[in-house]
């Protein structure tokens, strides 16, 4: 990507996102077909310790219910979220970011899970793409895995997009059919946004016990959610109104 294409990405998601408000009342989004749960092993990719619990949280807590097999590999330790923050440094945010992942596991259902973290820099994942789709790939052979669900490479964040096409070309080289789940989309795209897929769309219907599992979850990433301290450099990168993206009665993927 371009620099004049990544600060048009950066701009769309620093600006004013949807409201959530929006997309519960587009018919478009509610009459996306339903697709039903992987029975097989599942490897699930994140970019950042939360991507792969705001995008696929709850159903990778239907899958521990039902006893599939659920693989977790996070790219990054999610360091830079608050690169200009004088109140907590990369090193001690890695460290808190993993610790905050293995909380949500637990609480998706996943208590014993050990996700396999590649520890490459924070916002440097397109610098090192082809090394990750060899893990990745390497990852899928190892559990024998029947899925894989990794960021959409459309998400307008350039980490998402190069997990995204590390997954795409690994599940290609596997043969492995792979989802890919978007997390900022939400909040810069709009209902109907000719830049979306939507024709690759689908829902995964989530119960209320699998959505109260995944905002549990969801609540053990305080690094993120709340402040650290006054001023902008501080700020939590997912308030509420993201948040309410990520806590709807289904979670959407695209095929």
């Amino acid at each position: 990507m371009s620099g004049d294409l990544r600060q048009a990405a950066a701009d769309s998601i620093d600006a004013p996102g949807t409201p959530e408000a929006l997309w519960v009342a587009w018919d478009g989004l509610h009459c996306l077909p339903t697709v039903g749960l992987p029975d097989g092993p599942v490897v699930v990719v994140a970019a950042h310790p939360d991507d792969e619990v705001l995008g696929f949280g709850g159903t990778m807590a239907l899958l521990a219910a039902f006893g599939v097999d659920v693989h977790v590999m996070t790219i990054t330790d999610g360091e830079l979220s608050h690169p200009q923050s004088t109140l907590i440094t990369p090193e001690r945010l890695a460290r808190i970011r993993r610790a905050e992942l293995c909380s949500a596991l637990a609480q998706l259902g996943l208590p014993g899970a050990r996700p396999e973290q590649l520890g490459v820099p924070d916002t440097q994942v397109d610098r090192h793409e082809s090394a990750v789709a060899r893990r990745i790939a390497a990852l899928l052979r190892k559990v024998e895995a029947a899925w894989c669900v990794a960021p959409w490479y459309g998400d307008l964040h350039s980490d998402h997009e190069a997990a995204g096409r590390a997954a795409l070309r690994a599940c290609r080289a596997s043969k492995v059919p792979l989802w890919m789940y978007p997390v900022w989309m939400w909040h810069w795209a709009g209902p109907g946004d000719p830049r979306v897929p939507w024709g690759d769309a689908a829902r995964l219907p989530l119960p209320a016990d699998a959505l109260a599992l995944k905002s549990a979850a969801i609540g053990q990433f305080v690094s993120q959610l709340h402040p650290w301290g006054e001023g902008a450099e501080n700020a939590a990168i997912l308030p509420p109104d993201e948040i309410e993206h990520h806590t709807r009665r289904f979670e959407t993927v695209f095929r």
